[in-house]
């Protein structure tokens, strides 16, 4: 028998998923609550498997909550609850313990997947969050693609001075390098910005901001 609590401060929507839960043999309803202060309270007192927790609750929110309750009672398992299918969401109420995320629109069949999933140690997402991470990730992926790899301090210095105009002699001069070590620079210089040449680098440099 799984013992859930059930956190939301939304008197209706509780009521809701009791009743979806009601006939369910596995499954035990012992508590509500309508904040994270009642959930910790609550945990202390009863024995509860599994909590279903709302993101928006008053006086203590579900990622405050489940990260508290994932410290006093690590075996105690949570399943996020929201009606926000936000990556940022999401990703705080993971990092808080929970072990599954699902939406206030998920049905019975998937509540009750969720539960016996996440009461078995496994993790549980949504069809409609999964795909909210996945494309997160692609995208923070791609965005760093674009990004420019960070410059070292003598990249810098070798940037700046090609497009002062300086020869490989003279920037090797200035900087007590020698030429072969200026070609090694400008070669990575032009890898990591992306250029095909000496003008399209000090361009590139210009848009980017890296030199003024």
């Amino acid at each position: 028998m799984t013992n859930i609590l059930i956190a939301d401060d939304h008197q209706m929507f509780v009521d809701g998923l009791k009743s979806l839960l009601e006939d369910e043999k596995e499954i035990c309803v012992v508590g509500e609550a309508k904040n994270g202060k009642e959930v910790l309270d609550y945990c202390e007192e009863k024995l509860v498997d599994l909590v279903i927790m709302d993101i928006n609750m008053p006086v203590m929110d579900g990622i405050q909550t489940s990260r508290e309750l994932s410290k006093r009672h690590p075996l105690i398992k949570i399943l996020g609850l929201s009606m926000y299918n936000d990556q940022d969401y999401i990703a705080d109420m993971l990092q808080a313990g929970a072990l599954g995320y699902i939406l206030k629109n998920t049905g019975k069949e998937n509540l009750i997947e969720a539960i016996k999933t996440i009461q078995s140690g496994e993790n549980y997402l949504g069809k409609e969050v999964s795909e909210t991470l996945l494309n997160g990730f692609m995208k923070n992926n791609a965005l760093a693609k674009q990004l420019p790899e960070k410059l070292s301090d003598r990249e810098l210095e070798v940037l700046e001075s090609i497009a002062s105009g300086l020869t490989t002699q003279e920037i090797g001069e200035k900087l007590f390098i020698s030429k072969n070590t200026v070609e090694t620079h400008r070669k990575n210089l032009l890898y990591k910005l992306k250029a095909r040449n000496t003008a399209e680098l000090i361009n590139n440099a210009y848009k980017q901001r890296l030199i003024r």
